[in-house]
């Protein structure tokens, strides 16, 4: 898990530190906003919960603090997943009891419970001597799977969303790119679901997810660099890569223990 978890880590330090300079939660992947317009201590709670993305972040990145540094993480982002709950009855007040709308709003809740799922993963396999039970590795499995698929089925349903973030010199046109990833999310996210090609999607996931950062999002920082969404979306993308490796480093070390237990059923002598 290491590539995954310096990713991971250093991109979850990025995103406190960007809190703890703009003195806010991040407003597209952080949208406590959701909740109210006028939510008591909100400065407080922001300024706290980027401090303890900093300490967990880097805690993550070194062995002797890792398994504390999971831990932190898991609660942080375990509330981050809460915080944009609320659309799910506000968004179709406003936008439509349209499926489109409540895909857009599972896929935002989503954005949190991907990185939630990573931090649980490294906090199970380190806070027990054995590796997490067999129905927590399908819980978890099945969580990152669907929420890929949920990415995917939210650019396909909201494409007119998405075309305008593809750069206009790619060829092809932006209806392209924008349906082609909604399609590499969710084939990604059946594979894990599924356990048929789990490893190599998440794999191949982080890495779409890292072209996006470099196409996509890192332009954002030079088109407005007062903006703190610009920078946030980059750093809670970045995350993601590292959650997307660290669940497919986390599903070979699975698969390898699987195989090891089963030669060495294979390899014990019968009683006679």
């Amino acid at each position: 898990m290491r590539i995954g978890l310096a990713v991971y880590g250093i991109a979850s330090v990025a995103a406190g530190i960007l809190d703890l300079l703009w003195g806010e939660f991040e407003p597209a992947h952080q949208p406590l906003q959701a909740w109210g317009d006028h939510i008591p201590g909100v400065t407080v709670f922001a300024y706290i919960a980027a401090i303890w993305l900093i300490v967990g972040g880097a805690a993550i990145l070194w062995r002797r603090s890792l398994r504390f540094g999971a831990a932190a993480l898991t609660i942080l982002y375990g509330i981050f997943v809460m915080f944009p709950l609320p659309r799910l009855f506000t968004a179709p007040h406003f936008l439509g009891y349209r499926t489109a709308v409540y895909i857009g709003v599972v896929a935002n809740v989503c954005e949190q419970v991907v990185l939630f799922v990573a931090a649980v993963v490294v906090w199970g396999s380190l806070a027990a001597q054995s590796s997490m039970s067999q129905r927590a590795t399908l819980a978890a499995r099945w969580a990152f799977g669907f929420c890929s698929l949920a990415f995917g089925l939210g650019h396909l349903t909201n494409i007119e969303t998405v075309v305008p973030m593809v750069p206009k010199w790619m060829p092809l046109g932006g209806v392209f790119w924008a349906a082609l990833t909604g399609i590499a999310f969710a084939l990604a996210g059946l594979a894990i679901i599924s356990g048929v090609l789990a490893i190599l999607a998440a794999r191949l996931l982080g890495a779409m997810l890292l072209v996006f950062s470099a196409l996509a999002l890192a332009p954002l920082v030079f088109a407005a660099p007062r903006n703190h969404v610009s920078w946030g979306a980059n750093a809670y993308n970045l995350t993601a890569v590292g959650a997307a490796w660290v669940i497919a480093e986390w599903l070979a070390d699975r698969q390898q223990l699987v195989q090891h237990q089963q030669g060495a059923k294979l390899a014990k002598p019968s009683l006679a």
